[in-house]
């Protein structure tokens, strides 16, 4: 398989996974337990702890493990927008939907919502962010990196302006960031900040959520206490020490993955412009990630296109992973004014760990023809209104 999309999931690494094994068979110790399975178990969560706060630049006693980067977004805008009295959130229009729909959640539990605009190469509008900060602001969350589009936004920036403004908290979902750009959240100076292990190496189903401390926070569960009293239930032993292991691996080889991932993207994107006729390139003048290439195909349907990718061993996607098998435009490309039709022809490619110039070889030797056969099918006409049918 030639595997484009690391954005949405990337394959375990080998060390990552001989971490694991020993919790899984004989360490399986609950680390609540005072015995020495249980205590055992409690050392390689704190182990993990160290390494993901020394990958992201805090202190261990500031990482809040979670079951992954959704739990992670919705804990940072709910537990802390959303237990005192309502205020006024602000996010942007192209964020993930976990912050955007615990945002509408938090809206319609009677805070107010500002949603901001976006460039047309998918940057947040600090002009608009000033303009949208009153003394009622209680949260900005503004993503470090677009999940689609691969754009980083001034996220240091922005912190800067909101001080200047406001006493808000400040969140940035920095899933996409980990393991593709060095992420400090002292430089970015961000309250709350989440992660996923998933997208650099780790297992699905665990997360973290960075807490500033001091920064006011209430759990979405309550039990045990575990972490702080901020997300209670029975630690995912495991799933946490891979993800320590995984985030001190990111850290460690990330600027000369970027390098190389960057040339293998630029590459790509120069030839995919000459190989095939109405190529857009969304970003293309944003600061991005390397290893993230968002494209709009003219005359082609983006679901149709990954199926006969997927007949030729290639895996991409057509907007955001948590998106597929819904047929609706991506939100992100309609934020930053990409025309409806042609969102429906959205290719997101994205590489990772393993891929290789042979990969990039394999995609541009098919692509060109698999365009060419979409476009030479006839569109199917609109299918006439016919009588409402009752819901059974």
């Amino acid at each position: 398989m030639h595997y484009f999309d690391y954005a949405a999931t990337s394959p375990i690494l080998d060390d990552v996974l001989e971490a694991m094994l020993p919790y899984l068979r004989e360490g399986f110790g609950n680390p609540s337990s005072v015995y020495a399975v249980g205590r055992e178990s409690k050392k390689g969560i704190e182990q993990a702890r160290e390494q993901v706060a020394d990958a992201i630049g805090a202190n261990p006693s500031q990482v809040i493990f979670t079951a992954g980067g959704t739990e992670a977004d919705n804990l940072a805008l709910k537990g802390s927008a959303g237990k005192s009295e309502a205020g006024h959130i602000i996010t942007t229009g192209i964020e993930h939907h976990a912050v955007l729909h615990s945002a509408r959640w938090l809206e319609s539990q009677g805070s107010t919502l500002t949603v901001l605009r976006v460039s047309g190469d998918g940057v947040v509008d600090l002009d608009a962010l000033e303009a949208a900060l009153t003394p009622r602001t209680r949260l900005v969350s503004i993503m470090l990196v677009n999940n689609e589009l691969g754009s980083i936004q001034p996220v240091a920036e922005a912190v800067n302006l909101i001080r200047e403004k406001s006493k808000a908290l400040v969140h940035t979902d920095a899933v996409q960031g980990l393991g593709k750009m060095k992420v400090d959240v002292d430089d970015l100076g961000v309250d709350l900040a989440s992660f996923s292990a998933h997208k650099l190496g780790g297992p699905k189903g665990t997360g973290a959520l960075f807490v500033k401390r001091g920064t006011p926070l209430e759990p979405l569960f309550h039990g045990g206490g575990q972490e702080r009293d901020l997300r209670s239930g029975t630690p995912n032993v495991a799933g946490i020490v891979g993800f320590g292991v995984a985030a001190q691996i990111a850290a460690k080889e990330v600027d000369e993955e970027a390098e190389r991932l960057g040339k293998l993207r630029d590459d790509l994107q120069e030839r995919l412009l000459t190989l095939i006729d109405g190529v857009t390139v969304n970003a293309a003048h944003a600061p991005r990630i390397p290893g993230t290439l968002s494209v709009n195909i003219a005359g082609v349907e983006g679901e149709s296109l990954l199926l006969m990718l997927d007949s030729n061993d290639i895996a991409a996607s057509s907007g955001s992973a948590c998106a597929s098998g819904s047929l609706d435009p991506s939100h992100v490309l309609l934020a930053i004014g990409v025309p409806t039709a042609l969102a429906h022809g959205s290719l997101r490619l994205s590489l990772g760990r393993a891929t290789t110039t042979a990969n990039i070889d394999h995609l541009l030797g098919c692509l060109p023809k698999v365009v060419a056969k979409l476009r030479s099918i006839p569109a199917r006409p609109a299918r006439p209104a016919g009588p409402a049918r009752r819901r059974r």
